[in-house]
């Protein structure tokens, strides 16, 4: 959501150092650098200038680490409440610095674009609030001040910006395509959830990420699916999930959304189940391909509940209601189905197991190992299930090619008649090479007739057939 933030330290001080450098720009005469900020649908050219990097403030609403600033909650509470003190700024240019995946390493692309700084100078301007808090270049800033620079080169926006003016221009920024360095996914996703939050239509916001309105959708589904679950998995402490855990899940949960979808409407009980087991198996890390063996199949067959341990079997007991009441509107609503249930319980075991082994919060040893036993009996139990399905799918699959490689044969006699009787209309028929190609399909149809009477004791009307024409074409 939208936050106004309080003017930052030495505001006043800092609002006359840039009137003063942009009348001096003005007064210089000839010609100014500016730099065009996208607003409201039309373009605006802001004059640059020089700043000192030490008067400069992080943005706190910046949406480039919104989903990273959850890593470390007592952090985050203490940016939100003093955002441009010395301790929110260090947390911001900490995160700044850091993969997006994991805040708690460095990410090599903020150390190609040092680099970048460092040979080739800043290229391009930031862009600051007439109080001095950066809107765009808060990565370079940080970039700069690592390498001992003094000074920035920064537009500056008008006085009248609000703050809905300075989020919708870093917005527009961010989102052009030749940025050094893009939004990461659930960054994108909360930039959309708050365009949404400002009344835009889905297709006006679609069309501002440069995506269909269908991918909207789907993201914002995305999106409250990781809510929800990081909501399920706080404990009694108030230990939970962050945003930040689910980043590069972005195609796992892509194609999670596609299959839910296309079951809902089959069997919605199927469609709930597999969400939570696919969720579950994303969250302990299996990869893409791993992680499409939770199907249909899967399911149909128990492959999961052959291989869960008794501890975790026993999530899903659960007591099952007839219906549910709504509040307020004294409707009663069919309850989850018992499957449905063991299978978020059990999610919501794993959940809060992930959440304990990831928080950066003191806990006790005990407590943490526990903790990380469970997932790695959920993890091995998951391992051995995709593991046996993936095993018979192959064998499945050798199974049928067999006949599919005799059907691709019959198709193409059948293409072979065809062109047969066009050869012979047009005097075109080259009559001993066919010959030659009749003689081959003779010796295939006896290694054929030879194999597939070995271990048919009875044999069907086709093999039948084959085994019985290769004994008469044997006697002659």
């Amino acid at each position: 959501m939208l936050r106004e933030f309080p003017p930052p330290p030495r505001a006043e001080q800092f609002s006359e150092l840039i009137k003063k450098r942009l009348e001096e720009v003005k007064a210089a005469g000839g010609t100014r650098e500016t730099v065009t900020v996208d607003w409201n649908g039309q373009q605006i050219h802001v004059d640059v200038i020089d700043l000192p990097l030490s008067g400069l403030y992080l943005n706190p609403g910046t949406h480039r680490i919104r989903a990273q600033r959850t890593h470390r909650p007592a952090q985050d509470r203490n940016l939100d409440k003093d955002p441009f003190g010395e301790a929110g700024q260090e947390y911001l240019r900490v995160l700044l610095q850091a993969r997006p995946s994991n805040p708690d390493a460095r990410d090599p692309d903020f150390d190609k674009l040092k680099d970048d700084l460092r040979q080739f100078g800043q290229n391009d301007p930031g862009l600051v609030t007439r109080h001095g808090v950066l809107v765009n270049g808060n990565t370079r800033a940080v970039a700069l001040r690592e390498l001992g620079q003094q000074t920035m080169r920064v537009g500056v926006l008008p006085p009248s910006f609000t703050q809905a003016d300075v989020d919708a221009v870093e917005l527009a920024l961010q989102l052009r395509q030749d940025q050094r360095r893009d939004y990461s996914y659930i960054n994108r996703l909360l930039a959309m959830e708050e365009q949404a939050a400002l009344g835009r239509t889905p297709e006006q916001i679609a069309k501002e990420f440069r995506i269909r309105t269908a991918t909207y959708h789907q993201e914002r589904w995305i999106l409250s699916v990781i809510k929800e679950l990081n909501d399920r998995s706080a404990s009694g402490g108030g230990i939970a999930l962050r945003l930040v855990d689910w980043e590069g899940a972005q195609e796992r949960l892509k194609e999670l959304q596609r299959l839910y979808v296309k079951l809902e409407s089959l069997d919605r009980d199927q469609a709930e189940i597999l969400k939570e087991w696919r969720l579950a198996a994303i969250l302990l890390d299996f990869s893409k391909t791993d992680v499409r063996h939770i199907d249909e199949v899967f399911l149909d067959e128990g492959y999961l509940e052959k291989t869960l341990p008794a501890e975790l079997a026993d999530s899903g007991t659960v007591s099952q209601a007839e219906s549910v009441s709504i509040p307020g509107l004294g409707l009663d609503v069919p309850a989850a189905s018992t499957a449905v249930s063991a299978a978020r319980a059990l999610n919501d075991r794993i959940l809060r197991a992930a959440a304990t082994v990831r928080s950066a919060t003191a806990l006790p040893d005990s407590e943490r190992a526990e903790a990380q036993a469970l997932l790695d009996g959920a993890k091995d139990a998951f391992d051995k299930a995709i593991d046996g399905h993936g095993r018979d799918a192959r064998v499945r699959k050798r199974k049928q090619l067999a006949p599919a490689r005799l059907a691709d044969a019959c198709a193409n006699i059948e293409q072979c008649v065809i062109e047969l009787v066009q050869a012979r209309t047009s005097h075109s028929l080259d009559e001993e090479a066919f010959d030659e190609a009749v003689l081959k399909l003779q010796g295939s149809l006896r290694k054929l007739a030879q194999q597939a009477g070995r271990g048919m004791p009875n044999p069907g009307d086709g093999v039948s057939w084959l085994l019985a024409a290769a004994v008469a074409e044997g006697s002659r």
